[in-house]
């Protein structure tokens, strides 16, 4: 593959790119995290679980909208503290659709066993019509005919087709375990006015006073916090009565579960879990497969926990899983954790967006002093330090999580500064050893971080990309394990730079076809542990990686990279996800990943709203002001340094790829990675911006620090061709 052809390549990648790009929007990230949720837990279709019955198969749910740790006190909270330390405990995340989850979408999603919500702002559930001892939801046939409830009374049908009956206490409660009709057997206003709590084995109780008090024109509040502390602490006193009062009347043996079923203004949280059972040992942690985490579980789970508790197997439609006991902590300690869980992915989902906007201007300030400086002939050592620092920003956001920042002062401000000081260490890393006397040594020490901090966190189960600036949280609830699309485009970049330049040193000793068989093996172990199921369990980023892979290696092997070929590429990475993903349908369904799900919706041609969730959300991404810059700025210079190398970079990138051709093949194998996995990902943008930022500022490095080109004898006064450059082979 010659110049003309690299060249071919990088203005196809800006084309693409700037074609699709259009003015900024606000939230692109929380958009496609959001779609992300709703592509691993909502829509997706699971066969009838197994079953965990309690000791008399009765039990209670009680939801408590905007319920948080902080409210729980021994003296302010008496019977949820008590309770709490009955329990296995957790934290919920209420994620539904949107950003955040009022009590409607809540109920309705406990409701529905998958992600719900009635497609606007809304605050409480509807007060159902009494109808002799039971009662119905008003409007209930509305709900199941919008997109987002169309699985509304899945919950109360399969109580109903077990020949149990319902009963429920409170207009939350009544949408909870309606049925297709949207009737339930019992229904009361408060626990005093339900007389029989033996009558039916599954009963639900809502709880509204704690979020009554913030709502406003009927919906959530357009603010964090809408009311004062003490205001809060009063209407926590209260919920808490309501509690108590009810369970004083729960039957002795049975089970008791309890969660939060929505937020209580515009920043999302997680809120609490509690589950006090024959099979749930007191301090335990709750967790599910649902998130493979020991001490969250999601909303959709409450349904088939509810009926597995009653004994109950759960209707196909539901995605979530039962909850399960883990680890036992005193209830003090497991209380502080589960606090310190919200207060970690608050401060990250708050901090996120001016991280991203920061980094945007560093990147684009850095492309224009890099272009200034060069293109007076300048070649300041600073330049290729402050390229190095750039390239390590990204990995420096998860490797923070190693440190405990939560817990400063202002966590913000050393969440921020942890990720500044681990860059200039992995910077002075880069500068320090021996390998800096090569140009290829401190880019190859960049990109070998990274790729190493990534493949880690894959094995040890992605505790460093869970609450980062670049990966995901529970409170988004985009993603909960597993190996996210911004991460993935780092992944991919830094593997395939780092292999490209060690095969630089193996093609220069003739050991090429070594090279191409440590770019494809090394390229393929990590391309399977981004999409194993349990471990990266990341469908678009394998269509993307593979084809990367492929050119990185022909390019490598001295063959020519075609478009006909890049397209079966494409295709081969497609055929690679679809297996992995068939393997993991064939698994049991508690045990399966969102790629398993996926194969049941394509199976049952449910697969559709999904794709086009998707869909937008990539192309939403292409309005981001935080990404979009990055993308076209730095492709623009890596552009114009090989068209215009005299006036934008004095020959430098020109001469780097004549110094380590191979250099060219990992950028190029990189950008196709980029641009592939922007198409087929929902985070679109991100995946590009990333191979961009971390993939650009190498190359730039390692131009800067290769021998000065000198000008032709025959050449124009203040133009430069790097010795060479139009006879290097590819």
């Amino acid at each position: 593959m010659g110049a003309p052809t690299v060249r071919w390549a990088l203005l196809l990648a800006a084309a693409t790119t700037l074609w699709l790009a259009q003015p900024a929007a606000a939230h692109a990230m929380d958009a496609a995290q959001a779609v992300d949720a709703a592509r691993t837990t909502t829509q997706a279709t699971a066969t009838t679980r197994t079953t965990r019955q309690a000791a008399d198969g009765r039990v209670v749910f009680i939801g408590v909208p905007g319920l948080h740790w902080n409210d729980l006190d021994p003296a302010r909270t008496p019977h949820l503290w008590r309770l709490a330390g009955e329990s296995a405990l957790g934290s919920v995340s209420v994620k539904t659709v949107g950003t955040v989850a009022c009590p409607y979408d809540g109920w309705l999603t406990v409701s529905s066993g998958v992600r719900s919500a009635v497609g606007h702002g809304c605050g409480l559930p509807p007060e159902p019509e009494t109808r002799g001892t039971g009662a119905v939801v008003p409007g209930f046939q509305d709900l199941r005919g919008l997109r987002d409830g169309t699985y509304a009374g899945t919950l109360g049908q399969a109580v109903h087709a077990a020949g149990q009956c319902t009963a429920a206490v409170g207009p939350g409660a009544a949408l909870a375990l309606a049925d297709l009709e949207g009737k339930v057997d019992v229904y009361a206003s408060e626990p005093a006015v339900l007389a029989d709590w033996t009558r039916c084995r599954v009963t639900a109780v809502d709880v509204d006073e704690l979020i009554t008090p913030y709502l406003s024109g009927g919906g959530l509040p357009a603010e964090p916090e809408a009311l004062a502390p003490a205001r809060r602490e009063e209407a926590a006193r209260a919920a808490d009565a309501k509690v108590g009062e009810a369970l004083a009347k729960v039957p002795a043996g049975s089970d008791v579960v309890l969660a939060g079923v929505g937020d209580h203004g515009t920043v999302p949280h997680l809120r609490v879990a509690m589950w006090k059972g024959a099979q749930a040992k007191p301090g335990a942690m709750l967790g599910t497969t649902s998130t493979r985490r020991d001490d969250i579980v999601i909303l959709p789970d409450i349904a088939p926990t509810v009926l597995a508790a009653a004994g109950i197997g759960a209707p196909p439609t539901v995605v979530g899983v039962p909850w399960h006991p883990g680890a036992v902590l005193p209830l003090d300690e497991a209380a502080a954790h589960l606090r310190e869980s919200d207060l970690t992915g608050t401060t990250v989902r708050s901090t996120t967006g001016l991280f991203f906007t920061g980094f945007a201007i560093l990147q684009v300030s850095f492309y224009v002093i890099a272009y200034l400086l060069l293109s007076r002939r300048r070649r300041p050592y600073a330049v290729g330090v402050a390229a190095l620092g750039v390239a390590s920003i990204p990995v420096s956001t998860y490797l923070v999580n190693l440190l405990p920042w939560v817990r400063a002062g202002v966590p913000v401000a050393a969440l921020v500064g942890g990720v500044l000081g681990l860059a200039a260490l992995i910077v002075l890393t880069a500068l320090a050893g021996p390998w800096r006397r090569h140009p290829l040594g401190p880019p190859a020490v960049v990109a070998g971080v990274t790729a190493a901090t990534l493949v880690g966190d894959l094995l040890s189960g992605t505790t460093l990309q869970f609450n980062s600036l670049m990966g995901y949280t529970a409170v988004v609830g985009g993603r909960y394990y597993g190996l996210a699309n911004i991460p993935f485009a780092l992944l991919a970049t830094a593997v395939l730079m780092v292999t490209a330049l060690a095969a630089d040193h193996l093609v220069r000793i003739g050991r090429r076809t070594v090279a191409v068989a440590l770019v494809s093996t090394l390229g393929l172990i990590a391309m399977l542990l981004a999409g194993w199921p349990g471990v990266g369990s990341d469908f678009g980023g394998v269509i993307a990686f593979v084809p990367g892979i492929a050119v990185t290696a022909m390019l490598v092997a001295g063959r020519r990279v075609s478009l006909m070929k890049l397209a079966g590429f494409c295709v081969l990475g497609g055929v690679a996800v679809t297996i992995i993903a068939v393997l993991d349908h064939t698994r049991p369904v508690a045990s399966q990943t969102h790629l398993g799900r996926f194969v049941g919706q394509v199976i049952d041609g449910t697969f559709l709203p999904m794709i086009g969730r998707k869909l937008g959300a990539m192309l939403s991404t292409m309005l981001s002001p935080n990404l979009m810059p990055i993308v076209i700025v730095g492709l623009a210079f890596l552009v114009f340094a090989l068209l215009r190398p005299a006036k934008v970079s004095a020959g430098l990138v020109p001469q780097a790829f004549a110094r380590a051709p191979m250099l060219r093949a990992g950028l190029v194998g990189a950008l196709v990675s980029g641009v592939v996995g922007m198409l087929v990902n929902d985070s679109g943008t991100a995946v590009l911006s990333m191979a961009v930022s971390l993939a650009v500022p190498l190359v730039l490095y390692a131009g800067l620090r290769s021998p000065m080109p000198e000008p032709e004898p025959d050449a124009q006064p203040g133009t430069l061709e790097p010795h060479g450059a139009a006879h290097t082979p590819a």
